[in-house]
């Protein structure tokens, strides 16, 4: 049995690391709940431990509980592997929390540049414009729309802090000519969209006030939106436009510090992997980090896909956002919100 195993190894990893995979070891993941974790325990999972007799532990839960742990066991971490955001996973590397990624996982190869910052990127989910075409005059292509006068007082504004409300933010600080370093133009101009329609917090909450009929459009992660439009409502549309869609990337990022190294970079070579990366497309509609994965037609429609199509995805300095996290949310609850 361990022959054949030794023998199959290759189909998921080299031959150098499956020496030091040990049958017994334990690798413990952080990660998301749901569809992310069920597709991570069947592509991910499963076939570790069925070809090396290993255990995988998991730890479910939001961002910021593993986040916190993370840091709290620097250089003795209990996770071998954590997913993080875009911006968490390279202050993580600075911080000497995660490692930095490497060629040694043999996929690392395929990734697009962005994805590889921080650690391994797994997935685009980007922020965009999402609206309800039955109530607005024209579709919308250009994140200026939101100041049209046929959606005066039909916003519904994402609140901040959070993925949505800081590509809102910063969004809203380019196309009025500021920027991360100037955001006054940002606060300026979101203000002059009051009274909102509402203030959503969540993707539920915004999708339930989209079948209310509370508002017309907002700010939202396109995937989640598309699986609410394509279920639930079909006259959600998710917008490109013209400026970009603000990244947003899940983050596998390995911890500094593991003792099962090669278990783990096994572990990231598989969700790296064509099987892994097509089931992410399918079921949840995140788009691939790697360049080697095909989708028919139909899919590849939905998805961001291509060299071009993420250049386009807008990135921000995520130092400055970091820095000035808690100044802007104070001055958004004051401003906005308020």
């Amino acid at each position: 049995v361990l022959g054949g195993a030794a023998l199959a190894a290759p189909a998921i990893w080299g031959v150098d690391a499956v020496a030091q995979i040990r049958r017994g070891d334990e690798l413990t993941v952080g990660v998301w709940g749901g569809a992310q974790e069920r597709i991570v325990r069947e592509f991910c999972a499963v076939p570790l431990e069925r070809q090396h007799g290993v255990r995988i532990n998991f730890v479910l839960g939001g961002t910021p509980e593993r986040r916190a742990r993370a840091y709290a066991e620097r250089g003795r971490p209990s996770f071998d592997v954590i997913y993080l955001n875009i911006f968490e996973s390279r202050q993580a590397v600075r911080d000497g929390v995660t490692q930095a990624p490497n060629a040694n996982v043999p996929n690392f190869e395929h990734l697009y540049p962005i994805a590889r910052l921080g650690g391994y990127g797994v997935a685009f989910n980007p922020v965009t414009i999402v609206y309800d075409r039955r109530k607005v005059a024209a579709p919308m292509t250009s994140w200026r729309d939101f100041w049209r006068d046929d959606l005066r007082g039909k916003v519904i504004w994402p609140t901040y802090p959070g993925a949505q409300g800081t590509a809102a933010l910063l969004m809203s600080a380019r196309v009025w000519g500021g920027s991360e370093t100037n955001i006054d133009p940002a606060f300026q101009n979101i203000a002059r969209l009051r009274p909102f329609a509402a203030i959503q917090g969540s993707q539920d909450q915004l999708y339930g006030m989209f079948d209310q009929e509370v508002g017309a459009a907002s700010i939202e992660f396109g995937s989640f939106t598309r699986t609410y439009a394509e279920s639930r409502n079909p006259n959600i549309v998710i917008a490109d436009p013209a400026e970009g869609q603000a990244v947003a990337l899940n983050v596998a990022c390995i911890t500094a510090g593991t003792r099962n190294q090669a278990l783990a970079e096994a572990w990231v070579n598989l969700h790296l992997g064509p099987d892994c990366q097509r089931a992410y497309a399918e079921r949840i509609y995140y788009s691939p980090t790697v360049r080697n994965v095909e989708f028919p037609p139909d899919l590849a429609a939905k998805l961001i896909l291509g060299e071009e199509a993420v250049r386009r995805l807008v990135d921000f300095d995520w130092d400055v956002v970091n820095a000035n996290q808690a100044r802007w949310s104070s001055r958004f609850t004051r401003e906005i919100a308020g």
